[in-house]
């Protein structure tokens, strides 16, 4: 009986001392597995930090690659009106807003000169809050006494340095507020034209085809950037303001030796067909740019030629046969 409570006791004893060893045993593989578990998560971010700049590197690329709109043709669309001309411009909004041309970002302005009524205060200022489209010159308003000049001279302090781009416009258009401009058709007429010293639009006189000759109709012409920051410098246009604006300009070019490189866009811009001129055209499906649309009804027989509202979507909310 002795004995028995003798090794009954030794055992107690004897695993009481085994559990302690166990417990310290325990700790000590703790710290090795701490010690190498942190070793393995430094080994590990090592070893992926190569992976981390790749996928960096894979980032850049493909923000590089998400980002090729950058190559594309940058167009400021410049429509030359009058601050009272409300009606006009929601209209050209509807004409515009609906295009959505590929391989080029065109940004329409609308442009004129100082406002002179308190009514123009209110609605321009609230036509600018709503669409953000209207360029004010610092000017009166004119036709063929400098209004064209102050639009191009005034570009540069604008738009240069406004978010890194340079240029900010590849080419700047000045158009009519009477001309409706076929986007896509412009743009891709556009793409293997220079981007420098670049003069294009419809030649004057009608029956011209050689832009070197005289120059461009003011019912739509577009410049390269480096030109319209060479109206800003020279003296040549500051001393040269009136007179019919597109010739002016036009002298402008020939007396600075600017636009080696020219454009005769001749017969995908031209007139209205009525009533028929040298200057006027059938509407055809080559088509730039369509002059004198100085009604709606010709308006209308212009974008139905054109199939304008062919993408309009089904809906049960409209039904228009």
């Amino acid at each position: 009986m002795k004995t028995s409570r003798a090794d009954q006791r030794r055992f107690i004893i004897s695993s009481f001392f085994f559990i302690c060893f166990l417990c310290a045993l325990a700790s000590i593989n703790e710290v090795r597995f701490d010690s190498l578990l942190k070793f393995g998560r430094c080994a590990l971010t090592k070893i992926n930090s190569p992976s981390q700049v790749y996928n960096s590197s894979s980032r850049t690329l493909l923000n590089a690659q998400s980002s090729s709109s950058d190559d594309d043709i940058r167009v400021l669309f410049g429509i030359l009106t009058l601050p009272d001309q409300y009606q006009r411009r929601h209209f050209l909004r509807l004409i515009y807003g609906t295009q959505n041309p590929v391989g080029a970002k065109v940004d329409v302005k609308f442009v004129f000169c100082n406002l002179t009524k308190e009514d123009q205060k209110v609605l321009v200022a609230l036509e600018i809050m709503r669409y953000d489209d209207i360029i004010i010159l610092d000017c009166k308003e004119n036709m063929n006494k400098g209004k064209t000049y102050t639009y191009f001279s005034s570009l540069p302090e604008i738009f240069n340095d406004t978010d890194g781009v340079y240029p900010p416009y590849h080419y700047v258009m000045k158009a009519d507020d009477d001309a409706y401009f076929r986007l896509q058709s412009l743009v891709d007429s556009l793409k293997p034209l220079p981007r420098e010293d670049l003069y294009y639009g419809y030649v004057i006189p009608c029956p011209s085809m050689d832009p070197f000759v005289h120059y461009m109709s003011g019912m739509g012409y577009l410049i390269s950037w480096d030109i319209v920051e060479w109206i800003r410098d020279s003296d040549i246009p500051k001393n040269h303001l009136e007179g019919p604006e597109d010739k002016t300009f036009g002298d402008w070019i020939r007396n600075g030796h600017r636009a080696k490189n020219r454009f005769n866009a001749k017969w995908g811009m031209y007139n209205f067909p009525e009533p028929p001129t040298r200057c006027t055209h059938e509407l055809w499906p080559d088509t730039i740019a369509v002059h004198l649309l100085k009604t709606q009804e010709k308006w209308i027989r212009t974008l139905k030629y054109f199939n304008v509202t062919d993408n309009l979507k089904p809906s049960k909310l409209y039904h228009i046969p």
